[in-house]
């Protein structure tokens, strides 16, 4: 719909942008999500046995956010809620799940990997705004939200350039045989889908979406980095694994799920201390090109981390949801509340760490503020902005936040200051009774360990009135004990 909009000319872009004499240059964009990465995976959140010091030097020189949250607890209805500032209850995308396109155009395209539910070509998403706003797009990494020839293939959803794994099927591999550019394939040498490769993908999100920043220095961009690590496979290059020999100690476990690998604490250890070098490079780049102060970075993660040893890894051994109850698939803490960092020198406010309550919904309306444009109607998110910035202007707050999930028995889940309701088993269809709210007191009970819904009837009252405001039924995405 867009994918020309990339060839435009920089010398009039660039003209327009800065027309008023002493006009202060727009704000660029760079969007870095992790898959799966736990809240408390990073140095900044107090992981003790991972490295991550780049992005530690990101949170010391920007704003650090201690209670923010994912879109979803899995990869796509996430996703879906970052790219349209909605949140589960009237996203369009609530579930993975598998796409099925046509026989006939998956032979045309050679599509091993049939893609998740396609956003649809109403939904205007973060990309859209920003790219009407005349920015340069480019996604780098993770799509799963419609493969080409659908309404969410990324190129009609905002993005000049994609390159990466439109499929999360696809990226459950990190030496892929092929990437995407756009809507061709690029082989990958050296890769044949093994435990080992030549080629390694997480490398070549951060090269290409270098390539991209220095291209578009000269104009305002908007540079998303999906991450696909630490989502399983735990697959590392040999010389990042290095860094953890004799550091991490290995366990015999039972194998199930994604490749085996012969370290598996040592290569997920390695994986995020990989990404995190990716990150510093970006940081790098950024500095060199003397952007930093007109650059906001933004990193956070899709959703919690990985449960039961599966596919090797050990959320256990790491502690790497702080603490918190439950894992990835659940809308428990664990499953939901992720790393926020912000840093634009001179703009957000540096060595801070603040407790405001938001959500991935959060993000489209914040960048829409910093980068002075009107974000879409009818979205679920508030601009954090004012807190970030150095003004005093007062920040927004939420009344509630909600989640609702169709996965893992069906779950909805409300935060609402200080309270935490969570209520699950809501995919069976016609219970004899639809099961109670949970509730939990966060200022005592961070790690959801004590329900005290029997003792404030009136608070639980007004949480259930929230969430049957905030629940739209979705034919495709149906959750049968409510709908």
């Amino acid at each position: 719909m867009r994918v020309g909009s990339l060839l435009l000319s920089v010398a009039v872009l660039g003209a327009s942008f800065v027309a008023a004499v002493g006009a202060a240059p727009p704000t660029n964009v760079i969007l870095i999500a992790a898959d799966d990465l736990g809240y408390g995976e990073l140095g900044c959140y107090g992981q003790k046995r991972i490295r991550t010091p780049r992005i530690d030097e990101l949170a010391r020189q920007g704003t650090r956010l201690t209670q923010f949250y994912s879109g979803n607890a899995v990869c796509a209805p996430s996703r879906c809620c970052l790219m349209t500032g909605k949140h589960p209850g009237h996203a369009f995308v609530r579930n993975n799940g598998k796409a099925k396109p046509s026989q006939e155009i998956c032979d045309e395209l050679g599509i091993e990997f049939s893609g998740q539910t396609p956003l649809p070509a109403a939904e205007v998403t973060l990309a859209e705004m920003l790219q009407d706003a005349g920015y340069a797009t480019g996604a780098f990494g993770k799509w799963g939200l419609g493969h080409f020839t659908t309404s969410g293939d990324p190129n009609s959803q905002g993005f000049d350039l994609f390159y990466g794994f439109n499929c999360q099927w696809h990226a459950h591999n990190h030496y892929p045989n092929f990437l995407w550019r756009n809507r061709s394939k690029e082989i990958q040498p050296g890769n044949d889908r093994t435990l080992y490769g030549q080629t390694y993908s997480q490398d070549q999100f951060v090269d290409e979406a270098c390539q991209f920043i220095r291209a578009n220095a000269d104009r305002p961009f908007f540079a998303y980095v999906p991450f696909a690590v630490p989502h399983l496979s735990i697959q590392v290059p040999d010389e990042a694994l290095s860094q953890y020999d004799d550091v991490i100690v290995e366990e015999s476990y039972k194998h199930r799920g994604y490749l085996p690998h012969p370290r598996p604490r040592a290569g997920y250890a390695a994986m995020v201390t990989h990404m995190d070098e990716g990150v510093g490079t970006i940081m790098d780049l950024v500095d060199e090109l003397g952007l930093t102060q007109q650059t906001l970075i933004l990193f956070t993660s899709d959703n919690g981390p990985t449960y039961d040893r599966l596919g090797g890894s050990d959320s256990e051994y790491f502690d790497s949801a702080a603490g918190l109850k439950g894992l990835k698939g659940q809308l428990d803490e664990g499953g939901i509340r992720v790393p926020m960092i912000a840093r634009m020198p001179g703009t957000v406010k540096e060595g801070m760490t603040s407790d405001w309550i938001g959500a991935w919904w959060d993000i489209l309306p914040t960048i829409a503020d910093i980068c002075q444009t009107a974000a879409p109607a009818g979205i679920d998110g508030l601009s954090f902005a004012p807190l970030l910035k150095r003004e005093n202007k007062q920040q927004p707050q939420h009344e509630a936040l909600y989640w609702e999930f169709g996965g893992y028995t069906g779950q909805q889940a409300v935060r609402m200051g200080r309270w935490k309701a969570i209520r699950k088993g809501l995919a069976k269809k016609n219970p004899e009774s639809i099961p109670a709210w949970q509730l939990y007191d966060l200022d005592v009970d961070r790690s959801e360990q004590r329900d005290v819904a029997g003792e404030h009837h009136d608070v639980v009252a007004r949480i259930d009135a929230f969430a049957k405001g905030e629940h739209v039924r979705s034919e495709r995405f149906p959750l049968p004990a409510l709908d």
